[in-house]
């Protein structure tokens, strides 16, 4: 799942990229708004790539507790 939403965001953020290069020009504001993309997009998949880490370390948790007891 965590795959399929970063092809989103990629695909998302190279789809307005190109929308703002649309018109032959590129000026501040497009430059501020393909910077913000890439923040956010950095920041969803780094938002992923936490949580599945700790989802692995949870199950390891709780792998090593079952063979405890």
């Amino acid at each position: 799942m965590d795959d399929m939403k970063k092809t989103y965001r990629e695909a998302e953020e190279t789809a307005k990229e190109t929308w703002r290069k649309a018109d032959g020009e590129e000026d501040l504001a497009d430059k501020v708004g393909n910077a913000g993309d890439d923040i956010r997009k950095d920041a969803g998949n780094a938002g992923d790539d936490l949580r599945e880490g700790v989802d692995d370390v949870k199950d390891e948790v709780q792998d090593e507790t079952e063979r405890r007891y």
